[in-house]
């Protein structure tokens, strides 16, 4: 698939870190470090700027190296950037840790995957249909 693609960043292009991978590594684009102290979230901005075709969206996500590591992750996880957005793609970055982190320029922030989607049709019913699951929720299927 081709994506139209504005880089108003000092950096390359996105890409895929190997031929299997799913996302592709969105780096931090600063003219200074940014630090986060604990709990605290700031939007990264990214200088990237994209036109996505209809029924795709993109999707923002942690990496998992930051996020065990170093305790950062994206607050609103997956992020979604949808096909008619055409603002600069900016990064939600949240520090869960007890210490301080720095964001650098050209930091790996987070992964975007480029995925498909449907939009729903409401059908109005009186009754769903029954599930061995039925109404169960958050826990019922217990720990283990």
């Amino acid at each position: 698939m081709k994506v139209k693609i504005i880089n108003a960043s000092h950096h390359s292009l996105p890409t895929y870190a190997t031929p299997l991978s799913a996302g592709m590594d969105i780096r931090a684009n600063l003219s200074e470090p940014v630090v986060l102290t604990p709990l605290e979230r700031k939007l990264i901005p990214t200088g990237l700027y994209i036109s996505l075709p209809e029924g795709y969206e993109a999707q923002m996500r942690p990496r998992s190296g930051l996020a065990l590591k170093y305790g950062i992750t994206l607050l609103n996880t997956p992020g979604t950037i949808d096909a008619d957005y055409r603002g600069e793609i900016g990064v939600i970055l949240v520090n869960l840790s007890a210490d301080p982190f720095t964001v650098n320029d050209g930091e790996r922030i987070c992964q975007m995957v480029i995925a498909t989607h449907d939009r729903a049709e409401w059908l109005p019913v009186e009754v769903l249909d029954e599930t061995e699951r039925g109404t169960g929720g958050f826990g019922h299927t217990g720990k283990l």
